[in-house]
């Protein structure tokens, strides 16, 4: 199973960024703790961080044909691309969008996820933690897929 993770704009500071909402732990860390994750799962996990809206959308759209899920932290594109949104529908396969931060309990313009409206799953505000959980969700949502289509394949 292979699984991409992606980090939006600004996500690359952190640790640098607005500690007090944000922590401490850099991209790097991060990485390096989802990769353990992922080795207990038996995933196979790669890393997409950009600050650009096009290329966010290019490595979306690869998962149509290399990936079975996606992880997403669009960052600030979270409350305003269509472009994003359309991506990740276009990509079909389970998307989980993750926030470090609660969305919801912060400035006005930040509880609304276009992205979000995309995917099967959004998790907030659970700071770095919220990453493992998205990627364990969106392993148990292919397996859940696959078992259900090698069960009616055993049918047919």
């Amino acid at each position: 199973m292979r699984i991409r993770v992606i980090n939006g704009p600004n996500l690359n500071m952190l640790g640098l960024r607005e500690p007090s909402i944000y922590g401490t732990d850099t991209l790097q860390d991060l990485e390096d703790r989802l990769r353990r994750v992922a080795e207990e799962l038996g995933v196979d996990v790669d890393f997409v961080q950009s600050n650009s809206e096009g290329a966010i959308v290019d490595a979306i759209q690869a998962c149509r044909v290399t990936r079975d899920a996606l992880v997403i932290n669009p960052g600030g594109y979270t409350h305003t691309s269509v472009a994003i949104h359309d991506a990740i529908r276009a990509a079909e396969v389970p998307a989980v969008e993750v926030h470090v931060s609660n969305i919801h309990a912060r400035e006005s313009f930040r509880s609304q996820s276009i992205t979000g409206a995309a995917c099967v799953a959004v998790i907030s505000g659970l700071g770095l933690y919220g990453y493992g959980l998205a990627l364990q969700a969106a392993a148990k949502l292919v397996r859940a897929e696959q078992g259900e289509q090698a069960a009616v394949s055993q049918e047919g």
